[in-house]
């Protein structure tokens, strides 16, 4: 499991004092980047090489709100892999409070848009069953 601190800023804020709810993504997609970093995998590198990750999909349950100056802590696991994607289940908490979940599925894209494999040192990654 990944842990990734977060502090809430007065810019992640709507005109209610929450969390605006498209920033939870942003929370996520940072997570996310630090997680395959930590992983060892190296974007830019696969870039060159003409694979990118895409987000193919999320499944997002808002839970509770967030507010300015909260300290938060996103959680990342896989969930399921396949040579072709990666399904990660990613939860924001407050201390002992869960705000927000999400479960993304990840692919990779080559030359014009089209399928390509996951890297191989991503694939041999453990895979965590989802509590």
């Amino acid at each position: 499991m990944h842990r990734f601190p977060i502090r809430v800023y007065y810019e992640d804020t709507d005109m209610a004092g929450i969390v605006y709810y498209a920033n939870y993504l942003r929370f996520i997609e940072r997570a996310r980047s630090d997680w395959v970093r930590e992983a060892g995998i190296d974007q830019l590198t696969m870039k060159a090489q003409g694979v990118v990750f895409a987000v193919r999909r999320v499944e997002a349950d808002y839970l509770l709100p967030a507010v300015f100056d909260d300290q938060l802590e996103v959680y990342t696991t896989i969930s399921q892999m396949t040579p072709a994607r990666m399904i990660m289940a990613q939860k924001v908490w407050r201390g002992d409070t869960l705000l927000f979940q999400a479960e993304v599925t990840i692919v990779c894209i080559g030359a014009g848009g089209k399928p390509a494999r996951l890297p191989a040192e991503l694939r041999l990654l453990p895979v965590t069953r989802p509590t």
